[in-house]
């Protein structure tokens, strides 16, 4: 009877790390504090998302008597000056506040500064969990040795179970519903929304018209962008690339969009503005990420390969611009057959945002085409950008 309760158990809930993991990853979307343990490590992690005053001296309460930690990723620590190449812990302060640690997270500059050292790996844990979160990609973390910490009500999330969930989130994936759509354009799709085991986001495959499978397949991958595919922002090109990916598989006859739930590269769209917040202070789109702590680009592209596989389709002719995608779906056994552009108008808003994109992120854009562009704004702003994309074919 309990071998027959067990195996129950195991189907309806699945493996503990992944209960462990998807309950973890609410409980960071919510705000609230975890058990965090890896290795010899057991700490208490409580996002920075959402601190306030009550919050911070809540969870100085808790860590009493020691101080609280802060950690940030290796990305953030080097906008801070901090050699790093891991996420570190810096050690606060009596004296720290909330404005002190949400400048040590979030601004462009900060005259604060804090005894720093390597996280060990249930911080590190805690980081990439936070990320996946989509909140801000920092943590304060106190040891969760005293029994004031271990109360019923915080949840305990093992640091492996954090490592192992792409794979088994990826291998989880599901076709939760399907059905025809014609569109306003006149083409005519088909939706097929998939699911994964976590809840993170419904992805979507918009099958237009009858594509051949056992044939090299026109793909476009399209990370989801609310202020481009929805309001027509001028400040990206996700919209209009949307729009002639559409039109592009409709000549070709058909093909396949993923609609992917990755805004802002995979920051989330909460990130993705005060991202946008740093750009209007001067930053570019790289930069401003970094800023934040987050990498350039990330997404991962593991879960639109296993969409792929779930369509039969192996091979396929990529519209893209961005060799990051490529060089993903070939690692992960995709056959990529060719490649094909998707070059849109340039304007006075996402000049900057395409100029960064072709220089410092790598994407194929034709020179000329945005060169043409560059010299449509102001001559002071011309010379230095047109330099910079030159400096590509050189």
């Amino acid at each position: 009877m309990r071998n027959t309760r067990g195996n129950a158990s195991a189907i309806l809930l699945g493996s503990s790390e992944n209960v462990g993991f998807g309950r973890g990853l609410a409980e960071f979307r919510a705000g609230r504090p975890l058990r965090i343990i890896g290795g010899r490590e057991a700490l208490v992690a409580l996002p920075v998302e959402g601190l306030d005053i009550h919050r911070f001296a809540a969870f100085k309460a808790l860590s009493a008597p020691a101080l609280p930690r802060l950690v940030i990723t290796a990305k953030r620590a080097r906008s801070l000056g901090i050699e790093a190449d891991t996420p570190i812990s810096l050690q606060m302060t009596r004296d720290t506040d909330v404005s002190t640690v949400m400048a040590l997270v979030t601004e462009a500059k900060t005259r604060h500064v804090a005894p720093a050292e390597p996280a060990g790996p249930a911080a590190v844990a805690a980081i990439d969990l936070v990320k996946l979160a989509q909140v801000l990609p920092a943590v304060l973390v106190t040891d969760a040795t005293h029994a004031g910490m271990f109360d019923p009500l915080m949840l305990t999330v093992e640091a492996s179970a954090v490592a192992q969930f792409r794979a088994q989130s990826t291998q989880a994936l599901t076709i939760a519903g399907e059905a025809h759509i014609p569109l306003n354009s006149g083409v005519r799709t088909r939706f097929v929304v998939f699911r994964d085991a976590c809840g993170g986001g419904d992805p979507v495959a918009v099958i237009v018209g009858t594509p051949d499978f056992s044939k090299p397949v026109p793909v476009r991958l399209h990370s989801a962008c609310m202020t481009g595919d929805v309001f027509g922002s001028r400040r990206c090109d996700c919209g209009d690339q949307l729009q002639l990916a559409l039109t592009r598989l409709k000549e070709a006859g058909g093909g396949v969009i993923l609609y992917l739930a990755q805004e802002g590269r995979g920051l989330g769209l909460a990130n993705k503005m005060r991202t946008y917040k740093l750009q209007d202070a001067g930053l570019d789109t790289v930069d401003a990420n970094t800023t934040l702590g987050f990498d350039d680009d990330e997404r991962d592209y593991g879960i639109a390969v296993r969409m792929l596989q779930m369509l039969g389709c192996s091979r396929v002719l990529l519209m893209t611009n961005n060799p990051a995608k490529l060089d993903g779906l070939t690692k992960a056994g995709i056959e990529i057959a060719g490649r094909m552009p998707l070059e849109t108008p340039i304007n006075a808003d996402n000049r900057r945002y395409m100029t960064a994109k072709a220089s410092r992120a790598g994407h194929q854009l034709q020179l000329g085409h945005l060169i043409n562009a560059l010299s449509e704004q102001p001559a002071a702003e011309t010379a230095a950008q047109v330099a910079q994309v030159a400096s590509l074919v050189t």
